[in-house]
């Protein structure tokens, strides 16, 4: 958990928004990062946690987790943190096994504090459409966010320099798109325009969407950041020591 990260978004474990559809991107660039971050905000809110993995195992967020001071064993052994690996449980589904992990997991999330936590950044390369997962990410909302006043956290990896092929309706934009109008809060991570620097890794664009009568405001803020061993740093562009 990113102590900066929190006074930007104006969350702490004791106190954050509730109900919310949390997207995180990135283009040329990588925003799991922020995976970690909210992984852990959730657990120690004390919330239930329903990750589900389709790029690395358990072990790989284990470890990062255990620099960040939160055990996902620890959680998993208390009943707090359910982890899908989301290519191996697709399988369950052609080919049904006595231990239904899948039936668990949705007994887990009928609890109401829970916070569901998903990770989809390759389901495109897999074959699903865009419109199947903009399905599937509605209903998350529908029944996790709205139903259950628990949040979700999607994880999308944008290709390219963001120019989308015409006739391309089934690719990363698309989906960047569908999910960025289903979503109260964005965090979207690039790389810097002037390019590579040892001690500025990148920027993140922060974007609150909230309705206001009958309309909706919008909020935009940009930050750079850099990542640590055990966290990272994120700050007003321009304000790095780096470059002071």
């Amino acid at each position: 958990m990113y102590t900066e990260l929190n006074s930007i978004l104006n969350t702490t474990p004791d106190s954050f928004t509730q109900g919310e559809f949390v997207l995180l991107s990135d283009r040329q660039s990588d925003a799991s990062f922020l995976i970690h971050h909210f992984l852990s905000l959730y657990l120690r809110a004390r919330c239930k946690v329903c990750f589900v993995g389709l790029v690395q195992s358990f072990n790989h967020y284990s470890a990062i987790s255990q620099r960040l001071g939160v055990s996902l064993t620890q959680a998993k052994e208390k009943g707090q943190l359910v982890f899908l690996e989301g290519q191996k449980e697709s399988l369950s589904v052609l080919i049904p096994q006595e231990n239904d992990t899948g039936s668990q997991a949705m007994d887990f999330l009928r609890d109401p504090s829970v916070g569901l936590k998903s990770l989809y950044d390759v389901l495109l390369s897999l074959g699903v459409s865009a419109g199947a997962v903009l399905d599937f990410s509605h209903y998350c909302r529908a029944i996790v966010c709205s139903q259950l006043q628990g949040n979700v956290v999607m994880l999308v990896r944008c290709d390219g320099e963001g120019e989308e092929d015409e006739g391309d309706d089934e690719g990363s934009e698309r989906l960047m798109k569908g999910l960025t109008h289903q979503c109260s809060l964005t965090l979207h991570v690039q790389g810097l325009p002037t390019g590579y620097c040892r001690d500025i890794h990148g920027q993140v664009e922060v974007c609150w969407r909230r309705r206001r009568g009958d309309g909706q405001y919008t909020q935009k803020k940009l930050f750079q950041y850099k990542v640590h061993d055990k966290g990272a740093s994120f700050f007003a562009p321009g304000t790095s020591s780096a470059v002071l």
